[in-house]
């Protein structure tokens, strides 16, 4: 079936497709659209599903938390302040190897108030325990959240995740949407199994308890074990529903043009389309530049992003999101993963669309022309670059 949806919408469907079992969550711009959707699913009797109606979004992930301890499959979603409202309880879910899936429309963070798109809010959670999604377009978004349940639940991994989408580019505006059939789905991401524990009255347990020191380096270390495992399960999955639908999304980074690409542009989220269609243009012009989509952000693909880059002469990576005092949190992890490359490539952070401010395709264009002709006339490519900024 296919029909239009906001990015919104997609991911009311995906979490019906998924038969999500308890939803609990707390209104905040630009996100209420997707727990009114799921509202409206379970009111009217598709959805077997029981909503949780709570004061905050602390109380939401703290509903949530209890009901997957319990076996349930769970969902919420927020956004911006609603998200760091509720971090206490996002580290208790990641550090807890609860498999929740939580939507995140991006947007920005106050002072000054601002609804629009920006990525902080999500890369701010980036030490959680949480795996992180971003997502290009509104059919990856309805795509990846039925992924993502797949993932979570997987025994190897056993993490929450989030999914990103950016507010209002994606949240509010429609486009048509392939729905996959509820018995495909079905058959793609079966009842959710028990964890090796479940919170049962009739058989209490302690969960989450006090450790001292010779015990809580462990689970740290699970954990990150668990994250390394899911690069093969995120991959895995990916396949498996593109064999069911017939749409890929690259795994853990999406590549477009960079087999022959002496230039790379690093992206995340719904600008990646742009920068796409600005090397389309610039190919037209003689030039050979390529896009590398960060797909997944935790875990962070660095082999596979070194593999890619290793052929580019300069890269310019794009951030909608600043760490005060370093710069953009993408640039700094592409960084730390080719730090060991051989004849690495000269690599400028282009800082973009804080607040929701436009990334156009002339954005792109202009930052990509200005790297060529810095590598061709030997001019100093400066380490950090402000797109649109203006007068101050």
């Amino acid at each position: 079936m296919r029909i239009v949806l906001t990015g919104n919408h997609a991911v009311a469907y995906a979490a019906f497709l998924s038969r999500v079992e308890v939803v609990a969550a707390y209104p905040i711009t630009p996100q209420t659209q997707i727990v009114e959707k799921l509202a409206e699913f379970i009111e009217g009797g598709r959805l077997k599903a029981r909503y949780i109606r709570v004061e905050s979004e602390h109380s939401a992930m703290a509903a949530i938390i209890g009901a997957s301890a319990a076996g349930a499959r769970t969902f919420t979603a927020t956004a911006s302040h609603g998200l760091t409202y509720m971090n206490e309880m996002v580290f208790w879910a990641g550090n807890a190897r609860l498999p929740i899936v939580m939507a995140i429309v991006c947007r920005a963070l106050a002072p000054p108030w601002n609804i629009w798109t920006e990525h902080t809010d999500i890369l701010a959670q980036r030490d959680t325990g949480w795996i992180q999604f971003f997502c290009e377009d509104n059919q990856e978004v309805l795509d990846t959240v039925i992924q993502a349940f797949k993932i979570a639940e997987d025994d190897r991994v056993l993490l929450p995740v989030m999914v990103g989408l950016d507010a209002f580019i994606l949240s509010h505006t429609a486009t048509p949407i392939d729905i996959p059939e509820q018995e495909d789905i079905d058959r793609f991401l079966p009842p959710r199994k028990p964890l090796p524990f479940i919170l049962d009255v009739n058989n209490p347990l302690t969960h989450s308890n006090m450790t001292y020191p010779d015990q809580t380096m462990e689970f740290r270390y699970r954990l990150q074990k668990a994250m390394e495992r899911a690069r093969r399960v995120i991959v895995e999955v990916d396949e498996e529903y593109g064999k069911l639908t017939g749409r890929r999304y690259g795994g853990l980074l999406d590549c477009y043009k960079c087999e022959d690409a002496d230039l790379g542009v690093i992206v995340m989220g719904s600008s990646a389309g742009d920068a796409k269609e600005a090397v389309d243009k610039l190919r037209d012009e003689g030039y050979k530049p390529g896009v590398v989509r960060i797909r997944v952000f935790r875990p962070f693909p660095k082999e596979e992003l070194k593999e890619v880059c290793r052929k580019f002469k300069v890269i310019a990576v794009i951030d909608r999101d600043l760490s005060p005092g370093l710069g953009g949190i993408l640039y700094a992890e592409t960084l730390t993963s080719l730090y060991d490359l051989r004849n690495r490539p000269i690599v400028q952070n282009c800082i973009a669309g804080l607040g929701g401010r436009d990334i156009r395709v002339e954005d792109f264009k202009l930052v990509i022309k200005e790297l060529y002709r810095g590598i061709e006339e030997n001019i100093e490519i400066p380490p950090i670059k402000w797109i649109g900024i203006g007068d101050l």
